[in-house]
C-alpha cells in the first residue's frame, strides 16, 4: 500500500508500562496484560505495533515500559531496534513518559509528530484507524495544535474519560474535525448517560497526536518544573544517559490528561468509530471471544455439563464444570481465580489485598 506522506515525520510512542492487575492470576508484575495473548496468536502489544507498522516503520517506533519488563519486551519484539525500547526506572504515569519521548523525538527530527498509543487495546477496524490517524496527523502539523482520536461511545461508561466536542472545524482528508471544549474524567453513571445521549461526547482512549515541539512548549508553559528536568536529561545526553535514570524518579507522578490536555485550548478531536475496546476485565475478554453453543468461552481442554456463560482459562489442567453459570475461572500453576463475570472488575481489588498480605510470590 502507498504510505501517506504525512507519516514521513510520524513517530509511534507506545505506552507499555501498565500492570494489568484485573487479569490476575494470568497477569503478573513481570508479565502484565499487554504481554498476554488474549485474542488470536499475538499479544496485545504485538497487535498494537502491527496496526501502525504499515504506516510507521519500526525505526520510528518507541516503546516505554517499566524497567522490570524491558528484557521481556525486547525478546517479544526482536525486529524493533532494542535501543528504542526504554525501561523507566520509576513509575510516574504518562506525563513524564511523554515529556522525555518528545525531547528524544524533537532532537532526532525537529518536525517529528508523536502518535501516542496505549499498548493494551483492541481495534477491530485497523485500516479505518490508520486513515483517521492520517487525518489527525495533518491537523497536528500546524504549530501549537494537539489532536485526540475520540472514540464513539457504545454505552454509558463510568470508567472512561470523556471529550466534549465544540464547533465543527470542517473536514481534513475526508474526516470530520471538531474543536475540543473540555475533558471530563470518569463521570457518575447518570452523567455518563447524559453525555452519550447528547451525541456531543466521545471517549478519551489516550490516543494523542501532536508535534514533539508543540508538546515541549506546552510542558514549558504549564509544567515548568517537569520541563526543567527534561532539559537536564537532554543536556546530559538524553534518555540513554545515567542522568535520566537518576532524575526520572524526581518527576511528579501525573497523567498527560491532568498535566497538559485539560489545560490547553488549541486542541482538536477526530471522531473514530473503529471498534475500540480497552479490554478492561475478564468479562470484556468473554464478550469479545467466540462462545460455544452454551455460551461458554474456554481456553484449554475440558467439558461442561449444565454450565452456561462462563469464562474458563486453564492452559494445563482438564477442567470439568457442572451446573455453574456466569463465572470466570482462571487457573495457573500457583493460583486459581473464581469470581462472577459481573464482579471481574474487582480482581484488581483482590490483588491489592494480596499486596497488603505480603504475597509478593503471587504478584
Amino acid at each position: 500500500m502507498a504510505i501517506d506522506s504525512v507519516f514521513k515525520h510520524a513517530y509511534g510512542v507506545v505506552i507499555a508500562g501498565g500492570s494489568g492487575t484485573r487479569f490476575w492470576p494470568l497477569s503478573r508484575r513481570r508479565h502484565p496484560k499487554q504481554l498476554l495473548t488474549l485474542f488470536g496468536r499475538q499479544s496485545l502489544l504485538e497487535q498494537t505495533l502491527a496496526r501502525i507498522q504499515p504506516i510507521i516503520p519500526s525505526n520510528q517506533i518507541y516503546i516505554f515500559t517499566r524497567a522490570p519488563l524491558l528484557q521481556n519486551i525486547r525478546r517479544l519484539l526482536p525486529r524493533l531496534p532494542s535501543n528504542q525500547i526504554f525501561g523507566e526506572p520509576a513509575s510516574r504515569n504518562t506525563a513524564p513518559t511523554l515529556a522525555v519521548a518528545a525531547q528524544e523525538i524533537a532532537r532526532r527530527d525537529p518536525e517529528g509528530l508523536m502518535v501516542v498509543l496505549p499498548s493494551d487495546q483492541i481495534i477491530a477496524k485497523p485500516a479505518l484507524f490508520r486513515r483517521l490517524l492520517a487525518a489527525a496527523c495533518r491537523v497536528a502539523t500546524e504549530p501549537g495544535r494537539s489532536v485526540v482520536l475520540g472514540l464513539k461511545p457504545t454505552r454509558p461508561e463510568t470508567g472512561f474519560g470523556y471529550i466534549r466536542l465544540g464547533r465543527r472545524q470542517g473536514r481534513v482528508a475526508g474526516r470530520e474535525v471538531f474543536h475540543v471544549e473540555s475533558f471530563t474524567e470518569k463521570p457518575a453513571l447518570a452523567v455518563a448517560r447524559r453525555y452519550v445521549a447528547s451525541g456531543r461526547y466521545l471517549w478519551n482512549g489516550g490516543i494523542f497526536i501532536w508535534k514533539a515541539a508543540t508538546l515541549l512548549e506546552n510542558f514549558q508553559r504549564f509544567q515548568p518544573d517537569m520541563a526543567g528536568l527534561v532539559r537536564q536529561i537532554a543536556d546530559a545526553g538524553g534518555i540513554r544517559s545515567q542522568v535520566f535514570r537518576r532524575l526520572y524518579p524526581k518527576f511528579q507522578k501525573i497523567s498527560i490528561d491532568f498535566a497538559i490536555m485539560e489545560k490547553i485550548s488549541d486542541i482538536y478531536a477526530v471522531p473514530a468509530d473503529i471498534g475500540w475496546n480497552d479490554v478492561g476485565s475478564w468479562a470484556v475478554v468473554y464478550e469479545l471471544s467466540r462462545q460455544d453453543s452454551e455460551g461458554n468461552v474456554r481456553s484449554g481442554v475440558g467439558f461442561s455439563l449444565d454450565s452456561q456463560h462462563n469464562m474458563l482459562v486453564s492452559p494445563k489442567k482438564f477442567v470439568v464444570t457442572i451446573g455453574i453459570h456466569d463465572l470466570v475461572v482462571v487457573e495457573t500453576d500457583d493460583a486459581l481465580l473464581v469470581c462472577t463475570r459481573e464482579r471481574s472488575q474487582d480482581v484488581g481489588k483482590a490483588v491489592q489485598q494480596l499486596e497488603r498480605l505480603g504475597r509478593d510470590d503471587l504478584l
